[in-house]
């Protein structure tokens, strides 16, 4: 039996299918490389020294999803694949909900054609919207979310939820992320984006190793120690393990159950850049821009209830956060190509 990742090129994806080789699972990877490279699936394997089907498709496309769960026994699916810009999600909003929504719902649709009814999926702390205070915890409202990025992961946790309701052979674990950065010891994979980066540490990375001028800092009037947002950055690595974790746990049991992966604390944008700094050696070059629509004052977790039930904490502090990130993009100038 095997685990299907979908988005399992991308950055998180590619880092959770390392995990998963290395704890002795077999996996497929489907990928259609809107956000990710090909180059990426050489090197789980160069890093594991194991191999894998891989399939390039869109979850949107039914008969392409139906050709691959005919072709293989897959137990449980971990699904990553989504857009993920907050705010390309507010220029294209509708690209977002056809891409992350009805991607969803058709892959639902064939799982449960086919009998494989277990999904780990990726959420996001945005669902928690901006009203509820820091520190995070799951029984919070959600909803009231500040951006379409946001607005289709919290769909996407309602259609997931009552998925479960009537069908008691449903499992699925919803991962809430805070904030990814860092990347893989060996320094072969990382975060890559297309074009300009949306996210804060490839944006560093990026003007460290001078293919961008300087870094925009997002607004420094919020009401934050420094005045710049305060978020939880999580090593990618630490991330990876969590999702090896809840799947332990969701081959076990049925239902719908909610997870934060965070560290539990918070660090601000100027935080992060200092720290930067320390790990690479170099003063990297920021000026003040204004707030960037969507985004909220301050974010972080409380991350007991992941080590209670899954036995799972962060072990990683910024330090390595940004040491991994620097090492990553200064022995990969040009990223994946």
């Amino acid at each position: 039996m095997s685990i299907l990742v979908t988005g399992g090129a991308g950055f998180i994806g590619s880092h959770t299918c390392v995990e998963l080789l290395n704890a002795g699972y077999d996996i497929i990877i489907l990928d259609n490389f809107a956000n990710s490279k090909p180059e990426s699936l050489k090197r789980i394997k160069e890093l594991t020294g194991k191999d894998f089907k891989f399939y390039e498709a869109d979850i949107r496309d039914a008969e392409a999803l139906q050709k691959i769960f005919s072709e293989n026994k897959i137990e449980a699916v971990i699904h990553f694949a989504g857009l993920k810009s907050v705010p390309q999600s507010i220029s294209q909003p509708l690209e977002y909900y056809d891409n992350n929504i009805a991607g969803t719902v058709c892959l639902c649709d064939v799982m449960s054609k086919n009998g494989c009814k277990k999904m780990v999926f990726s959420s996001s702390a945005t669902v928690y919207g901006s009203k509820n205070p820091s520190p995070l915890k799951e029984d919070m409202p959600t909803g009231g979310t500040t951006n379409p990025y946001g607005t289709t992961k919290y769909f996407i946790e309602n259609i997931l939820k009552d998925l479960c309701v009537p069908d008691k052979d449903w499992g699925v674990t919803i991962l809430r992320y805070f904030n990814p950065i860092g990347a893989h010891k060996s320094g072969r994979i990382g975060e890559d984006p297309n074009g300009i980066p949306g996210n804060l540490m490839p944006y560093i990375t990026q003007v460290a190793i001078g293919k961008l001028p300087h870094l925009n800092v997002c607004g420094n009037d919020y009401p934050t120690p420094d005045g710049t947002g305060v978020r939880d950055y999580i090593h990618v690595v630490d991330l990876a393990l969590g999702h090896v974790k809840a799947l332990e746990r969701l081959l076990r049991t049925n239902g719908c159950e909610v997870y934060n992966l965070g560290t539990g604390k918070g660090y601000s944008v100027l935080d992060v850049v200092h720290a930067f700094e320390k790990a690479a050696g170099m003063k990297v070059n920021y000026k003040i821009a204004p707030r960037r629509e969507g985004d909220i004052a301050c974010c972080y977790s409380d991350p007991s209830k992941a080590k209670e039930i899954l036995g799972w904490e962060a072990k990683y502090g910024i330090e390595e956060m940004c040491e991994d990130s620097w090492r990553w993009q200064s022995q990969n100038p040009n990223g994946l190509n």
